[in-house]
């Protein structure tokens, strides 16, 4: 039989299942004594310091080896002590009589469910770690000891409903051939740990728990997204062969991650990095790309009490800057929107957050934030190249909303005789179609433009691109989400402002050939997309993306568009 799920990192092997069943935080439904509530206080302390002594366990475990990966636990032990989720729980035991671990239960997937509801992919994952916490105290609650990967008896098939970021940080790499899993997207942490250390990974694959059984031999080829149950002879001689192609053919792209992106006849393209973090590993990224395509903010207001101040914000800009040197950082500031419950910010709820207060208006709405994020900014400039850019613009009185904030933060430094770089490039994401619509107006307003594919897409189609049920219509190929991109590419370069694009479609390849006919010189991507661009860029002729382009402009639909692509593109694709 063969099962279909999203693969989200490449790779394929073959080998015995390992059917993973962490623990079911199942929860009392009885409610307590008013006698009983005291104990159940206590009780409730100890369970909290208890996973506090194992979460610190775990970090210290991996600190030496994996500094990363233990950094998910410092943040775990944040969650544990998130005082309003604290109070929630305590207020459920005294005031409702609810057996702590129903009052954990509830209290913590409450925030997880709000979480759930980002726009942003990685904020949205924050969920994950929420829900491992939960599951945790109820563990310990219960008195059942800790299960995970972290020692596996043999090379083996992973196969589980979801991976909670515990699992995936404490895997034991080595003897995981491949992650099958029964939900999880492309920005989930089993997907960002498995891209991270190279294992073959399927999400979403329906009923995987219940379609395999434990030691059965299966093919996962994270290439074409199929998982195949007692496999023949021959298709395991296939995969065997497939995956020796796999790897040489990623050694043959990894040669070009130095390599600087210039086309046959002779055209530069800037390879960029999206950065959504300041880890150690996320800045890896800095050796082998030419600057900052989007600097995600939104991280330093995650996780926290209360807002990031001016100080905090100016170090890590000023640390990203001196990394980079003289290659620009483009900044994005806040795009955080109302379908978050964030300690740090009280948003009301809103009904439909994408059509919302959230990002460039939400700014607007507080210039408290917005003017410290500025001054950060601003300050920090004197270290580097710095670019600034405002998220969901959708109009040109945005953008002089926008201009006239930074004239009064640079008033106030020179007033206070603060130093602040004179060349900082003011910008704009394109990710509303009516800002592409005026994109003529705008290049004349702002230096540069960064196109958002993504949401510029979500809103182009009228589809929540998170919503797996109207998956079918969020289409990155779709001719009209070109025509847009044509439209707000050339009027900033006519006007000789540069465009980059910085969403999923700068990092694809059959996406990419396209922009580079439409006259866009920088993309943006994740550092995983970085050689495998590179490469692109030196095998395909300017001309040739040129008349791409044009025949992509001219189809109907986005299945057209596809097909014709991976056709024209078939010599340099394999």
């Amino acid at each position: 039989m063969i099962y279909h799920g999203n693969p989200v990192s490449k790779g394929i092997a073959a080998g015995p299942v390992f059917l993973y069943q962490p623990f079911t935080a199942a929860v009392s439904g009885d409610l307590l004594e008013e006698s009983a509530v005291p104990e159940a206080l206590n009780k409730y302390e100890a369970a909290r310091k208890n996973a506090e002594a194992e979460l610190k366990a775990l970090h210290a475990r991996l600190q030496s080896a994996d500094p990363e990966k233990a950094k998910i636990f410092t943040a775990h032990i944040d969650i544990l002590f998130d005082e309003a989720m604290d109070g929630d729980i305590r207020e459920q035991i005294e005031n409702n009589r609810y057996p702590p671990d129903r009052a954990i239960a509830e209290v913590f997937e409450k925030y997880a469910r709000i979480l759930r509801k980002a726009p942003d992919p990685l904020i949205k994952e924050r969920a994950s770690d929420i829900r491992d916490v939960k599951t945790r105290l109820i563990r310990i609650w219960n008195g059942v000891p800790e299960k995970n990967l972290s020692s596996l008896p043999a090379p083996a098939v992973i196969v589980v409903h979801d991976l909670l970021p515990s699992d995936t940080a404490t895997l034991d790499r080595k003897n995981v051939l491949a992650i099958v899993t029964e939900i999880g997207g492309s920005t989930s942490h089993s997907a960002i740990i498995a891209r991270s250390y190279g294992i073959p990974a399927i999400l979403g694959v329906d009923k995987a728990t219940e379609h395999f059984s434990q030691g059965e031999t299966v093919i996962a080829d994270a290439l074409t997204g199929q998982v195949i149950s007692e496999p023949t002879k021959e298709q395991l001689r296939g995969c065997a062969e497939k995956r020796r192609r796999f790897f040489a053919q990623q050694d043959q792209i990894n040669t070009f991650i130095n390599k600087e992106a210039v086309s046959p006849d002779g055209v530069r393209v800037d390879i960029e990095l999206n950065l959504a973090s300041v880890s150690e590993q996320a800045l890896e990224g800095e050796k082998y790309t030419d600057g900052v395509g989007l600097f995600r903010t939104e991280f330093l207001y995650l996780g926290r009490d209360s807002l990031p101040t001016e100080e905090e914000q100016f170090e890590i800009y000023r640390a990203v800057l001196t990394k980079f040197g003289g290659r620009p950082v483009t900044l994005r500031t806040l795009d955080i929107g109302g379908d978050k419950k964030l300690g740090c910010l009280n948003l009301p709820h809103e009904e439909n957050p994408f059509l919302g207060n959230r990002a460039l208006r939400l700014c607007f709405d507080r210039p408290d934030i917005f003017r410290t994020q500025l001054r950060a900014a601003f300050r920090a400039s004197v270290y580097g190249n710095l670019w600034l850019m405002f998220p969901m613009v959708a109009s040109i009185d945005d953008i002089f909303r926008a201009k006239q904030a930074v004239f009064e933060v640079k008033k106030e430094l020179t007033d206070e005789n603060i130093a602040f770089s004179p060349d900082v490039k003011l910008g704009i994401m394109i990710e509303i179609p009516s800002i592409a619509l005026l994109a003529d107006f705008a290049a004349k307003e702002v230096d540069f433009a960064s196109i958002g594919t993504n949401d510029l897409c979500q809103y182009t189609m009228a589809v929540d691109r998170l919503n797996p049920a109207v998956n079918e219509y969020y289409q990155s190929y779709n001719p009209a989400l070109f025509r847009l991109i044509h439209l707000a590419a050339k009027s900033f370069l006519e006007n000789g402002k540069p465009v980059c694009v910085c969403g999923e479609l700068g990092g694809d390849r059959l996406g990419a050939a396209v922009l580079m006919g439409l006259g866009v010189r920088k993309l943006s991507m994740n550092i995983s997309s970085v050689a495998q661009i590179r490469k692109l860029v030196n095998e395909l002729p300017m001309k040739k993306a040129e008349q791409i382009a044009a025949n992509v402009l001219a189809l109907s639909s986005a299945k057209e568009a596809e097909q014709y692509l991976n056709s024209a593109l078939k010599e340099i694709l394999s």
